[in-house]
């Protein structure tokens, strides 16, 4: 038997129905389908609610856009879970499979006819917290001012050494992934989704010094809260905590990786095309 997780958008009726007919598919089958406790209240799935919070699914299904697949890597990607990404919504980056062909990519996929990518995510530690545990980030962190109308001085170190301060909105450590993410509004980088690396880019920083930098994965990123204001820290778009001056965040390559399922070649570059309406010359 196949357990599968669902993670569902919340305010899409039509996600509501896809898990219930995906659940009876499955179970006609033999295999089953949870949904995270939160999803089945907000859908009224209750019926559907994972119970066990140490249950490790075999396969998980993002129902939803690339909002919705950030909350699914969350879930299940310290235990090496494979996803599934359904696209509910305009195209995303992340997800693949459209509604009306689910089903079949799945007898694919239990029949042993799909492929894993794997994405690099960042590991994130809070210097000095009692918060031990780091957090993961698929996308990016990002630090940034906490008033408005005033920069925040943040002074980055690359493997332990000092860089150089930044006066600036903000900082965004960003992995290839997230580079199509606020990194890309930022003026970033676009990088191909198959690299290892991490990308540093200031948000519009107001000093000479403007350039994004591009990491290598073995390098390790921290960025220390200087002067009198305070700053927050953003991870795949949620806010995560509050910093004050001398708080300081280490970014690294987690040893873990997002694994997406793939059923067929879907190049990065066409995904990349399609979003910014590029001509073919």
């Amino acid at each position: 038997m196949t357990d599968v997780l669902a993670v569902a958008h919340h305010d899409r009726t039509e996600a509501t129905q896809l898990v219930r007919e995906v659940a009876h598919w499955l179970a006609e089958r033999g295999h089953r389908l949870l949904l995270v406790a939160g999803d089945a209240e907000a859908l009224d799935l209750s019926d559907l609610a994972q119970a066990d919070e140490d249950f490790v699914p075999d396969l998980a299904l993002s129902i939803g856009g690339d909002g919705t697949m950030l909350r699914t890597v969350r879930r299940v990607a310290r235990q090496g879970t494979p996803i599934i990404g359904v696209n509910m919504g305009a195209l995303g980056y992340l997800t693949q499979v459209e509604p009306a062909f689910l089903m079949p990519y799945l007898d694919r996929y239990l029949a042993g006819n799909a492929t894993i990518e794997e994405r690099m995510m960042l590991s994130i530690e809070h210097v000095g917290s009692p918060h031990r545990e780091s957090l993961l980030a698929l996308n990016e962190v990002v630090i940034e001012k906490s008033e408005p109308g005033h920069t925040v001085r943040l002074l980055v170190r690359i493997d332990g050494t000092d860089f150089t301060t930044y006066a600036a909105d903000g900082l965004i450590v960003a992995t290839p992934t997230g580079s199509t993410a606020y990194s890309l509004s930022a003026r970033g980088p676009i990088v191909s989704p198959g690299h290892r690396a991490m990308l540093l880019t200031p948000v519009s920083p107001h000093m000479l010094f403007d350039r994004s930098l591009v990491l290598g994965p073995d390098e390790s990123i921290e960025i220390q809260v200087i002067g009198h204001r305070n700053a927050e820290l953003t991870i795949d778009g949620i806010r995560v905590a509050h910093l004050v001056p001398d708080d300081v965040i280490r970014c690294t390559a987690a040893s873990v990786s997002a694994r997406f399922v793939r059923f067929a070649s879907h190049p990065f570059h066409q995904i990349l095309k399609a979003k910014f309406g590029l001509a073919d010359r």
